[in-house]
């Protein structure tokens, strides 16, 4: 059995308590070495096997599942493995060996991140949408989820893998629609001890990655819930009613 585990945004105890049992009992521990805090390996057994992905192909990763298919075997993952976590092709071979599988979710970087700052992402008349997406690289994005193109739409934005490109990123969030002076944030490794969060504008997400020295791990959150107007929730208003209470006259 193969469990695809999330680590969760960083910290060691921020893993799902599922996911720290699955490492308790594992024989073999595959995980993403150049994201995925190592701590969490102190929770594996002392006869378990673990192999650091960071230096692995797709076919190295899955021989060792396909060798030891009558083990337990956690591919530990940064963050949610649904987001930027490259599972499906994984899953895909593993189907085709016929071993089983499963996923147990993680808290994101993304989330992890608003929890640094304070942040939430779906304030009243501010934004009910949040937008996660990547600049273009060696990885393409179709065209019509363009950084502009999804700018356009003024939601909450969380840009994961984008911290090298960042003045061409403000320019296109720019390009979008986003005023140069719209709030924006890099969060640095977020929930790791050595955590940086930058608060900053659209127009200055460059200089304020080059005078903080960051150029990767690290995820950009844009738009108008950094800014810190909202209207008020109406699920707490007294005059508002719901299944659970009944609003005042």
């Amino acid at each position: 059995m193969v469990h695809f585990v999330g680590a969760g945004p960083g910290a060691a105890d921020l893993i799902t308590v599922r996911g720290r049992e699955l490492i308790e009992r594992a024989d073999i521990i595959i995980y993403a070495g150049s994201l995925v805090n190592k701590e969490l390996l102190e929770y594996a057994a002392e006869d378990c096997e673990v192999y650091n992905s960071a230096h692995m192909t797709l076919e190295q990763v899955t021989g060792i599942m396909e060798k030891n298919r009558d083990k337990s075997i956690v591919r530990l993952h940064t963050g949610d493995p649904s987001v930027y976590g490259a599972i499906r092709e994984q899953e895909d071979v593993l189907e085709r060996l016929g071993i089983e599988y499963d996923v147990c979710p993680g808290v994101s970087s993304m989330f992890g991140a608003a929890a640094a700052l304070g942040a939430e992402y779906t304030l009243p008349g501010v934004s009910q949408s949040v937008i996660i997406t990547r600049m273009a690289g060696r990885t393409p994005v179709p065209e019509a989820e363009s950084i502009e193109k999804l700018a356009a739409h003024g939601a909450s934005m969380a840009i994961f893998l984008s911290a090298g490109m960042l003045g061409e990123l403000s320019e296109r969030l720019i390009g979008g629609g986003y005023a140069p002076g719209c709030a924006a944030a890099i969060v640095y490794k977020a929930t790791w001890p050595d955590e940086k969060r930058i608060i900053t504008t659209v127009g200055g997400l460059a200089a304020a990655g080059a005078e903080n020295g960051i150029s990767k791990t690290a995820l950009v959150l844009v738009g108008g819930f950094l800014d810190g107007g909202y209207e008020r929730s109406r699920l707490y208003d007294p005059a508002f009613s719901h299944g659970c209470r009944k609003g005042a006259e």
